[in-house]
């Protein structure tokens, strides 16, 4: 590991993209913030990489933003929202991104923190993971698209009963609430989640990006319209090398390139 705040690097076909202060449980700094937009642009360009993994150094995954590195500056009223939208400026793209994303995440997972593995596809925890919405205990709302994010996942009233209380979430419960897919022990994290990503190697990746974008704008679209974008985007993927090579294979009884991601098991 270097002394970088963010850490690229490529195993197979999965990018692996680690918070790398673990001094300071990788919270959430300027640096990270310079280092993540290149970081995903590299996961997004190459073609390669068919999956990404967001991960924090030393056991923790993230503990939030670094209240000890805001600067104030000449406009300390607004100094809080120039932070936020910077982080949102590699926020939206971590969102966006057109490749499954799993969170690994070991230890706590605070604040911004535990916006940042609701970004994922699928998160993988540990025993001893922590998710805390703490904003309020220090007098904050949630950020990082936490409000937009949580409510989705687990619905109105729980996300209500969360963030009001700031209580910590365990391992078992996430997975209960559906926050998180699985859970596997800290020395096994790093290997299942890769072994998890593999199961992406061979995906069409052009149509798993529609699919994902299209998802993940279904609650803000009416039916009329998705049925559009829907119509588009198999148009688009009918014409594709890919599916015209999995309909070959299909016809010769061949086996198709993608059969699908293994099933997750807690």
């Amino acid at each position: 590991m270097t002394d970088d705040a963010v850490v690229f690097e490529k195993v197979g076909r999965t990018a692996i993209i680690t918070l790398n202060r673990p001094q300071k449980r990788n919270a959430l700094c300027e640096a990270i913030s310079e280092a993540m937009p290149a970081a995903l642009r590299a996961a997004r360009e190459d073609r390669e990489v068919r999956s990404v993994v967001l991960t924090g150094a030393g056991g923790s995954f993230c503990s939030g933003f670094d209240l000890g590195s805001l600067d104030p500056g000449d406009e300390p009223a607004f100094a809080g929202r120039e932070l936020v939208l910077g982080f949102h400026r590699w926020f939206g793209e971590l969102q966006d991104l057109e490749k499954p994303v799993i969170a690994a995440v070991d230890g706590v997972a605070v604040g911004a923190g535990f916006s940042l593995a609701l970004a994922a596809d699928f998160v993988f925890v540990t025993p001893r993971t922590r998710l805390l919405p703490t904003f309020l205990g220090l007098g904050l709302v949630p950020d990082l698209s936490m409000l937009y994010a949580l409510p989705r996942l687990i619905g109105l009233a729980r996300a209500k009963e969360i963030v009001f209380s700031a209580r910590a979430l365990g391992a078992e419960e996430a997975i209960g609430l559906g926050l998180a897919q699985t859970v596997v022990a800290p020395e096994q994290l790093r290997d299942s989640v890769l072994e998890y990503a593999r199961q992406f190697d061979e995906a069409p990746t052009h149509a798993l990006g529609l699919v994902k974008t299209l998802l993940n704008r279904s609650f803000e679209t009416d039916r009329h319209a998705m049925n559009q974008f829907e119509a588009l985007a198999q148009s688009l993927c009918g014409d594709s090398n890919y599916h015209a090579e999995a309909v070959r294979r299909f016809l010769a009884k061949e086996g198709l390139p993608y059969r699908g991601a293994a099933r997750l098991a807690p």
